[in-house]
């Protein structure tokens, strides 16, 4: 295992004044120092391939395992359940995949709207092998009810998706109560929590869920790499064949200088938790309390990420708007996605409820390690000017 020295906050990666400042840490972080020194020596003396058992083998080896270890404590969980993928997406796929062939692409799938794309992609795709997909829609706050979900289940659903943290709006889902009420029911239950490692509490026996997914460019690891955790005695078919990597649950060579990296991330979010979630909270409340007239935060009265704030300017255009920042040298985000030039409203946001127009006039603002009260003070500055607005 490669340990992890300290580092004060003053000195942790952050842009440089040239980049302007980064208020888009959902999307992704930066990666930490300490992160990459930690996976410096595999890019140079350090090769080796962990499934050779000569020195260099063995060495590569030894550092994957320590590694997964780093990532199976930041989970609560036992090491021998985490193996690691490319990505969140792609851990997520493989349980969808895996439920789904081993019932013959028979049965029922449910999930929440708010999902990531990776997980309802997957479900359209088993969908079209011949599996039913059943969806939850969440309320105007942003949360699903877990009395609502539980209810939609029936006897031939094979397994509920349930996301930890939102991406967009950062409201935190009933997760271990759903999958408290799930296991009664016999039915599994997968949990993306690749936007909440780092930002809040993430523990298996506490959740009670079958499979959790976490990503490394979340949580200030490098990006390519992810893990997935399997409860023992779930369902588990490997996505990728052709070897027997991974105790034979991901065939490929494993990228052992990303791993590594994730490993260090994992243990810099368990040892750091509560100066993280303090320190972010406090940018977010700032932000929210100093807003100018009009504004209205998605979510805002729900249980949120502590960096997250999604927001609606009255009659702002939302993917203007953040085009118009970036030139003042802000990096915010948008809920729209653009489709042929065209800007389309988030479907979190129609799911809750939130008219088109505001939907298209929203952005989302996610707060870093890195990020300060000024960074905070001259965001709101610039955002009491004029806005680009939506047509009339």
């Amino acid at each position: 295992m490669t340990a992890v020295a300290p580092l004060p906050q003053t000195e942790r990666t952050r842009p440089s004044d040239s980049e302007g400042v980064y208020l888009d840490h959902n999307a992704t972080t930066p990666v930490d120092p300490r992160v990459r020194d930690a996976m410096w020596p595999h890019f140079l003396e350090l090769h080796g391939n962990p499934s050779s058992s000569h020195r260099h083998g063995r060495r590569a080896k030894e550092a994957l395992e320590g590694a997964r270890a780093q990532v199976a404590s930041v989970l609560g969980a036992d090491a021998d359940a985490v193996h690691f993928t490319a990505s969140g997406t792609e851990a997520n796929n493989a349980v969808v995949a895996a439920v789904t062939a081993h019932h013959r692409h028979t049965g029922r799938l449910l999930v929440n709207t708010l999902e990531h794309p990776s997980i309802h992609a997957a479900c359209a795709r088993a969908a079209d092998a011949g599996m039913a997909v059943d969806e939850v829609v969440p309320n105007a706050d942003g949360v699903v009810d877990a009395e609502a979900l539980l209810d939609a289940v029936r006897p031939d659903t094979r397994l509920v998706c349930l996301m930890l943290a939102n991406n967009e709006l950062g409201t935190l889902q009933p997760v271990a109560e759903v999958a408290g009420g799930c296991r009664k029911l016999g039915v599994p239950v997968l949990c993306d929590a690749v936007q909440a490692v780092g930002k809040i509490k993430v523990n298996v026996g506490e959740l009670s869920v079958d499979y959790l997914s976490i990503g490394g460019h979340k949580c200030y690891g490098p990006p390519g790499v992810a893990a997935l955790w399997t409860r023992p005695g779930a369902v588990s078919t490997p996505l990728l064949v052709g070897g027997s990597q991974e105790a034979g649950r991901r065939a490929s060579t494993e990228n052992v200088p990303a791993i590594v990296g994730l490993g260090a991330a994992a243990e810099l979010a368990e040892r750091e938790l509560a100066d993280r979630h303090r320190h972010m909270r406090a940018l977010r409340d700032r932000f929210e309390a100093g807003l100018p007239r009009g504004a209205r935060v998605h979510g805002g009265d729900a249980e949120r990420l502590p960096n997250t704030s999604h927001v609606a300017f009255d009659g702002a255009a939302g993917h203007h708007t953040m085009l118009w920042l970036d030139g003042h040298g802000f990096a915010v985000s948008t809920g729209s996605a653009c489709h042929a030039g065209e800007p389309q409203a988030s479907r979190a946001l129609l799911a809750m409820g939130v008219d088109r127009r505001e939907a298209l006039g929203s952005l989302r603002i996610s707060f870093g390690v890195t990020n300060t009260e000024g960074d905070v003070d001259r965001f709101l500055e610039v955002l009491r000017g004029d806005l680009p607005r939506l047509p009339r």
